[in-house]
């Protein structure tokens, strides 16, 4: 490389840096909740990427508290053990013996390859569940399946299957106080101290709802909502949700997640985005560019 070359590369990224100027004026000190999961965190050089830039978020003064899920290990370390895995509506059924496992999965070798990928970028961070500090209190989920046959609605019994019930924030607020990112495995507790086994976009945004979190942003495998054409739709607010979901638009996988965002919205949180985390550096696409690469929901 030539010195003309090298300083074309050191000009161009100064101008990058200085197009975020605005953006990290904007996110100046705010709290952004990140749920990590799907194929970005199974590829070596996106879960790379990902911890770099979450370090980097705490490094230009932000807030980061990632939530991650951990589906793939948990099926890889049940199969090691030969047990069998049952789902009721994409949810899995958690015996006794079964949630032992989630939460070793979860809370264990998960959570601290996570915070491990953040502390390796430079940054300080700690891996926790929902049971340290009574940060998640659950209760137990109860669903029903209508019976095909006499059309008569029967509860079904996932076992440790949990939602979150209250959610208490200071021990987030006794990390983030110490400049320190909090790295947060979905185990919840129950009020007679059962271990429960939560979907991690539920604790993601019940998470954001409680803190107030500027922004709460969801790294899934789907570029965000689409339109029947198949194009990205890069804003919705909370009204237009419930008419794509009327009409259609909005269905299958798509709606839990939906649902979450609009949850934390309700609760406050400024914005919740669907972002494909698949994107390199997905994170700084959305929070410091306009218009962002996800779709946005807002009140």
């Amino acid at each position: 490389m030539t010195d003309q070359d090298r300083h074309a590369d050191a000009a161009e990224q100064a101008r990058i840096v200085a197009l975020a100027l605005p953006y990290l004026r904007r996110y100046a000190g705010a709290t952004i909740v990140v749920k990590y999961g799907g194929h970005a965190m199974g590829e070596d050089t996106l879960a790379d990427e990902f911890g770099r830039d979450i370090a980097l978020l705490k490094q230009v003064g932000i807030n980061p508290v990632v939530v991650h899920g951990g589906g793939p290990q948990i099926n890889s370390m049940l199969q090691r053990l030969a047990i069998q895995s049952t789902f009721v509506d994409g949810l899995r059924v958690t015996d006794a013996a079964m949630v032992e496992v989630v939460e070793m999965v979860l809370a264990g070798t998960v959570n601290k390859m996570v915070a491990g990928l953040i502390n390796r970028a430079g940054a300080l961070a700690v891996g926790i569940c929902g049971k340290d500090g009574g940060l998640i209190r659950a209760r137990k989920l109860t669903r029903t399946r209508r019976d095909p046959q006499s059309a008569i609605e029967q509860a079904l019994d996932l076992g440790y299957v949990g939602e979150p019930e209250h959610v208490d924030v200071r021990v987030i607020h006794a990390l983030t106080g110490a400049g320190l990112i909090p790295v947060i495995a979905p185990v919840g507790v129950g009020a007679d101290g059962a271990t429960y086994n939560i979907n991690a976009d539920t604790v993601a945004g019940a998470i954001a709802g409680a803190l107030g979190a500027n922004r709460l942003l969801m790294l899934t495998d789907v570029p965000g909502v689409l339109d029947r054409d198949g194009q990205l739709i890069p804003e919705l607010t909370v009204a237009e949700i419930d008419a794509m979901r009327a009409d259609g638009t909005i269905s299958g996988g798509m709606i839990p997640k939906v649902e979450t965002c609009l949850a934390a919205v309700r609760q406050g949180v400024k914005g919740a985005t669907i972002v494909d985390g698949r994107v390199h550096h997905a994170c700084l696409l959305e929070l410091f560019t306009e218009g962002g690469i996800g779709t946005l929901i807002h009140a």
